[in-house]
């Protein structure tokens, strides 16, 4: 028996052609289209201005993705986390979130199931790397997300599970696809990534015109290394040179994630080191607090760290502005998604 064929995932030309083989008007496909990435239809059943005869053949022919949804959590905040399993049975996770006196919702999605960065913070890190996702596994986060909750997603952060820029083809297909089928514009999405400067280059020479947001999450050279591997091969001022060059060409800030660690990377001199670091980068910094996950034993930072560290990078003349927490009571917040089951 020959498998179905997936229509999440498909270009206007190529359900055409699904169409066409099935005996149906090219017309269809057109309909098809717009129920899965306008409207994320959950059932071919739903898809109404089909003829019944044209659903029922579209049942026995298709499916409209294979990829399910395990587990959802929903946070005391309205953070809602979702559990993807794959056909081989991997796993991966992804976020739907809203914020306070905002119509918009972002979704912080996954490029790859694990992570290989081994950063020593994270808990997505401990998974280790199992592979990369598909493109159609990528935008699928979105498609089941939007079917499952009937909202629709406004905003994509390349945050979750795995470096985006070490599986670039296909983060570059999905941007495409989300812009075009799904109609979400370039400038409400954010790739965000460890530092991987082949990577940066290379999203310079193509301007998408998405932000790019960095995880540099140390003040120097030595801090990052002992927290982050990638500093190794990478190293931090190497970073901050290609990042002048990327902002140079494609004329738009970068956003500076920080992730403040109790003890580790919040102190005032830390602050000061970092200020006259980034001073000469076009670029807005994003403080994070450390979520505390149960394979780690980092802190959060005292409150009055945090404010202080705030006030020096602002008289630096910097745009600071301090990540609100979500999700945290559900593992679902920046660094613990680890694709519990």
């Amino acid at each position: 028996m020959s498998e179905k064929f997936i229509l999440v995932g498909k270009n206007l030309e190529e359900l055409e052609n699904f169409v066409t083989e099935l005996g149906l008007t090219k017309f269809r496909a057109k309909q098809i289209y717009n129920w899965i990435y306008l409207k994320s239809v959950k059932n071919i059943d739903d898809m109404t201005d089909l003829p019944v005869n044209a659903r029922e053949l579209l049942k026995e022919k298709s499916v409209l993705s294979d990829i399910f949804i395990k587990d959802k959590q929903i946070s005391s905040d309205g953070t809602m986390k979702f559990l993807f399993e794959h056909k081989d049975g991997t796993f991966v996770e992804a976020v739907l979130m809203r914020f306070d006196n905002r119509s918009n919702l972002t979704a912080c999605i996954s490029t790859q199931a694990g992570c290989p960065m081994g950063c020593d913070f994270c808990a997505t890190a401990k998974l280790g790397f199992i592979r990369n996702l598909t493109t159609r596994e990528i935008i699928n986060q979105i498609y089941l997300i939007q079917a499952d909750t009937g909202l629709k997603v406004t905003n994509i952060v390349y945050m979750g599970q795995g470096e985006p820029l070490l599986n670039f083809d296909n983060l570059i297909s999905s941007i495409k696809i989300f812009r075009e089928q799904f109609q979400i514009g370039a400038r409400r999405i954010t790739i965000s990534t460890c530092g991987i400067i082949p990577g940066i280059k290379k999203l310079a020479q193509l301007d998408c015109q998405s932000t790019l947001a960095i995880s540099l999450h140390a003040p120097n050279q030595s801090i990052r290394e002992t927290i982050m591997p990638v500093a190794k091969k990478y190293a931090y001022n190497d970073l901050l040179e290609t990042l002048k060059e990327y902002i140079q060409t494609v004329n738009r800030r970068v956003t500076i994630e920080y992730v403040l660690i109790g003890g580790i990377n919040d102190s005032i001199r830390n602050a000061e080191e970092l200020a006259k670091n980034i001073a000469k980068l076009k670029c807005n910094v994003n403080l994070i607090i450390y979520n505390t996950h149960e394979k780690s034993n980092y802190k959060k930072p005292d409150k009055i760290a945090v404010q202080k560290f705030k006030y020096i990078l602002e008289a630096s003349g910097k745009k600071v502005t301090i990540r609100l927490e979500r999700g945290s009571d559900i593992d679902a917040a920046c660094g613990q998604l680890s694709s519990k089951i």
